[in-house]
């Protein structure tokens, strides 16, 4: 609990045997975190024995439905038990945990609907960090171009350690979007072009053998599904195309 708002830290996990109980070691659990949610996306390895043994809310999906997908469940359990805050954090270890009571104060501030923790900026980035070459240059050009487009200032848009408020989750139409990687590049265009406001936090990152990584195919798929993203923002915008995700959602969703 943080100035009376329930802080739900969720888990989009998959194969995560190696890193989960690190990652779960880590997190500022007393007199902040109310409850810890792992959705597994048909994990082959032990993940949901460890998640059990550590005593989190564990939900499986009967088969592997894609990380956009497994976002969408994460959301959506959280917001049916209360959160008024929640925390995405990868159970791979690769973003550090400890910033959780950092990311929720921002938004229980009122002064941010959506925080994302950047591992461009600060001391240690995420080139020095490890991250491959190529992934550092499509981010940054990936980035600049839609800081044009939506006309910000983000020092990225692909972290996968992000903070919400509950009215931003219940207001972007979510569900909505892809269940694919890009999911995480949708739900910053929904937020932008609904008038909710982002805030950014400098993030420690580490790329080791048992992090989680997308490979280059998966990786250009991605950087060209951010360029249409980018593009549909735009046209959506300007009341030339109609993209159902791009949208207000409904109260009767």
């Amino acid at each position: 609990m943080l100035n009376g708002n329930k802080i739900i830290v969720v888990m989009p996990a998959y194969n995560a045997e190696k890193t989960l109980e690190k990652t779960y070691e880590d997190l500022p659990k007393y007199g902040i975190i109310d409850d810890i949610i792992l959705v597994d996306d048909f994990s082959s390895d032990k993940t949901v024995e460890i998640a059990k043994r550590l005593g989190l809310k564990v939900i499986v999906h009967d088969k592997n439905k894609g990380y956009g997908a497994n976002q969408k469940t994460c959301y959506k359990e959280a917001l049916k038990d209360g959160a008024d805050i929640i925390v995405m954090l990868h159970p791979d270890y690769q973003y550090s945990p400890k910033l959780v009571t950092a990311m929720a104060a921002m938004i229980a501030s009122g002064d941010y609907d959506i925080v994302l923790a950047s591992r461009i900026t600060g001391k240690s980035n995420a080139l020095t960090a490890g991250m491959p070459l190529y992934k550092y240059i499509s981010n940054r050009f990936l980035t600049y171009f839609e800081n044009f487009v939506l006309n910000l200032k983000m020092s990225e848009y692909h972290s996968g350690y992000r903070a919400f408020s509950r009215e931003l989750l219940l207001s972007v139409p979510f569900e909505k979007n892809s269940d694919d990687f890009i999911f995480d590049n949708q739900i910053i265009a929904q937020s932008h072009l609904n008038g909710f406001s982002i805030g950014e936090i400098s993030c420690p990152t580490r790329y080791e053998a048992d992090s989680s990584s997308i490979g280059f195919l998966r990786s250009v798929k991605y950087g060209l599904g951010v360029l249409n993203t980018a593009s549909q923002y735009t046209l959506c915008k300007l009341n030339i195309y109609k993209c159902n995700y791009l949208s207000k959602k409904n109260k009767t969703d």
